[in-house]
């Protein structure tokens, strides 16, 4: 069985606090895009002595394979139903290290995948309770609806917020950014307000309002990340941000009709465009 699994952005994220569990508590929106990665299972003869093969193929994971996401949504689920060997074949498309949630989401679709090659039967509420023990925003992806995103990123709500028809262009200068470094980094702001609230305003007001708490820390560290985001403003985006912790930068534009066909703009680096 073949699944197309999905990236998503964070509109906005605020870090609000740090937890006695060592995680950090946050608001973000997050928001599906069409940029996917290619994933299929297989199921394998009963006789194999390899319970998970896992194969990755485009771009390299430098992860041992039994610590691959993948091979641990699958192990999460065998200790709940029994489940026969399979062959997962991941081919990375989705930038890793770049806040585009791609592991996660491979994560989520192992989950989904697995549940209906195999007629388990498995509640989606189920599924992101055991999505929610591989990954913060694993959940998100099981449901894969724009929702506002509180606690680690697992206290999931409906957002109500429709971009559907904005063309985006995504921005990976190819290096990625270590999540915990980045969290080890932030300083913790008081705020009067909701980003909820703000989010809940005009699309076109939200550049400069609309903050990622990240953005200062990565931009200091790697001023390409901002050039980026500079570059996407000055083409004509009406908001754009790192997405995450970065290092990817995401632009929403307007134009629906013809591509933006930034590519020019940023030589060696992956870049995507679509439409919301």
């Amino acid at each position: 069985m073949i699944c197309f699994p999905n990236a998503k952005i964070n509109i906005g994220l605020h870090v609000t606090g740090k937890r006695e569990d060592g995680y950090h508590n946050i608001e973000t929106l997050f928001y599906p895009v069409k940029l996917t990665d290619i994933l299929e299972i297989i199921p394998l003869s009963g006789k194999d002595s390899d319970r998970v093969r896992f194969i990755n193929t485009g771009i390299k994971i430098d992860v041992d394979a039994s610590d691959n996401l993948c091979v641990l949504a699958w192990r999460e689920l065998s200790h709940i139903r029994p489940l026969p060997p399979v062959k997962i074949h991941l081919h990375k498309i989705i930038p890793h290290g770049a806040g585009l949630g791609g592991g996660s989401s491979n994560a989520a679709s192992v989950l989904m995948t697995l549940n209906e090659l195999f007629e388990l039967n498995i509640a989606d509420s189920e599924l992101a309770l055991i999505a929610g023990r591989i990954g913060s925003d694993c959940p998100f992806f099981i449901y894969n609806k724009p929702v506002f995103a509180k606690g680690r990123g697992d206290i999931l709500e409906p957002a109500g917020i429709d971009l559907s028809g904005c063309r985006i262009v995504i921005v990976h200068p190819g290096k990625g950014i270590n999540t915990a470094w980045a969290y080890s980094m932030i300083r913790i702001t008081n705020r009067n307000g909701s980003l909820m609230d703000i989010l809940q305003t005009d699309p076109a007001t939200w550049q400069g309002r609309v903050i990622n708490d990240f953005e200062p820390v990565v931009f200091a560290s790697y001023p390409i990340v901002n050039d980026i985001r500079q570059k996407l403003t000055g083409s004509g985006a009406f908001f754009a941000s790192v997405t995450g912790s970065g290092s990817a930068v995401y632009g929403l534009f307007n134009s629906t009709d013809d591509k933006v066909n930034l590519e020019d703009q940023f030589p060696g680096m992956f870049v995507w465009e679509g439409i919301l």
